[in-house]
């Protein structure tokens, strides 16, 4: 997940665009997708859309979430595009003009929780920020419960976390323990990790024996446990998860027309579609009608303790938040 903070350096990124039919006798309609989700995400969602939407013939143009939303805005008087796909709220909410609202009938089997105002976007999946644990690395040490226990001397040097600065992933579980525990709690937290410029590498370090303790997205820390690493463990914190949602809209006025966009929008949002992304690819389903605990070894979200955040508010808060980030950091010598 991108914020709009990212967006300069993404206007770079180089397009990648590919067609794929979904009908092998020919079809009706055309949509086109712009998503910054990897190729496994995206192919799940194409599966099904085969049944779903035989005649759909989806065009899927992928790239980071920022090039995306230039490209969208540039393309303003002509749109090229139908659907977006993959941005956070606070991204969605700093290109809001740029969207049309649709109150899709899938809509009714969202948290409400995960629905943009005015009916712009809907969340398809929802990141929870938790504890990574690589128990063979702790060493006798007992694993942290809280977000507060990576505070603790002890784990200065052992647990890694993303840069807020570059990923906007990590700048979700920054600003929630911000909001936690202020200032002094980025202090501590800075003053003890590890900081890598990528996110991928949190749980990638952790799952390799590394280091014992990361701060990571509940999907990458799963896709070990689900694969047989029987030391990874998942710490939901005594304070709470914080949840960042990805949404999906209809960009303003799209390319094929609203009864494509509309058939995408459908799809990307429907009971298969996201179950099926949760037991391939283990991203968390908005929808409040499907039973993650059933489906995998994950809890559901509402037997989880969750720390509230705004990610409109998270967005505007941006500079203010970094930069008590760059001081904390600056402060721990790094």
């Amino acid at each position: 997940m991108t914020h709009s903070r990212f967006f300069k350096a993404g206007a770079a990124t180089v397009f990648a665009t590919t067609v794929m039919t979904l009908s092998a006798a020919g079809y009706a309609t055309e949509a086109v997708v712009y998503t910054s989700n990897n190729v496994q995400v995206i192919d799940v969602a194409l599966d099904i859309a085969k049944d779903k939407a035989p005649n759909l013939n989806v065009q899927r143009v992928t790239s980071g979430t920022g090039a995306l939303m230039k490209r969208i805005e540039a393309e303003a008087a002509k749109p090229l595009g139908d659907v977006v796909w993959g941005a956070g709220f606070g991204t969605m909410a700093a290109f809001k003009h740029n969207f049309q609202p649709y109150n899709s009938p899938e809509i009714k089997g969202v948290d409400p929780r995960f629905v943009g105002p005015d009916n712009l976007w809907a969340g398809t999946n929802a990141h929870v920020m938790l504890i990574m644990v690589n128990e063979k690395q702790l060493k006798g040490e007992e694993a942290p419960k809280s977000w507060q226990d990576l505070f603790a001397p002890k784990w200065k040097g052992k647990v890694i976390i993303g840069d807020p600065v570059t990923s906007g992933s990590a700048y979700d579980q920054v600003y929630g323990i911000y909001k936690l525990y202020g200032q002094e709690g980025l202090n501590k937290l800075a003053a003890n990790a590890v900081i890598s410029k990528s996110s991928g590498q949190v749980y990638k370090s952790v799952a390799n024996g590394e280091y014992p303790v990361g701060v990571t997205m509940e999907y990458a820390a799963y896709a070990y446990v689900a694969g047989g690493q029987k030391e990874i463990h998942l710490v939901y914190p005594t304070e709470g998860v914080f949840v960042a949602p990805e949404a999906v809209a209809v960009i303003k006025n799209p390319k094929n027309g609203t009864e494509a966009a509309h058939t995408l929008f459908d799809l990307l949002l429907s009971h298969d579609v996201q179950e099926a992304e949760l037991v391939e690819t283990f991203r968390r389903p908005t929808r409040s009608d499907i039973n993650v605990a059933k489906l995998t070894k994950l809890p559901n979200l509402s037997d989880i303790k969750v720390f509230e955040t705004d990610p409109l508010r998270a967005a505007d808060e941006y500079k203010e938040i970094i930069e008590g980030w760059k001081k904390a950091v600056e402060a721990a010598g790094k």
